[in-house]
């Protein structure tokens, strides 16, 4: 949970997933400076996505996005919100987004 106040969004993903790709770009295209952690480059990487999978509940344990130190969830939950149109509010909340 430390990690993933660091910054305004934190990501947590794994190099070879495509689907973290696809969120990571997302943040980029929206223009927030996400801070991006790759566990498989990491030594508690395994550790990480165990704890990650528990605060997750169901699914893959990666993408894992946070938004203001709040877990917000997986790729269907940042999708769903990013074409509700309510993706953008809570990165700006989260003093990560200045537009």
């Amino acid at each position: 949970m430390k990690m993933a106040s660091e910054r305004g969004v934190v990501i947590f993903t794994l190099n070879s997933c495509c689907m973290c790709h696809t969120v990571t770009r997302l943040f980029t295209d929206l223009g927030v400076n996400a801070l991006v952690h790759e566990l498989d480059h990491d030594p508690k990487g395994k550790e990480m996505e165990r704890a990650l999978l528990k605060l997750l509940g169901k699914g893959p344990p990666v993408p894992a996005v946070f938004i203001g130190g709040k877990l917000v969830g997986g790729t269907n939950k940042v999708m769903s919100l990013h074409l509700g149109g309510e993706l953008v509010p809570m990165i700006r909340n989260a003093g990560a987004l200045w537009l």
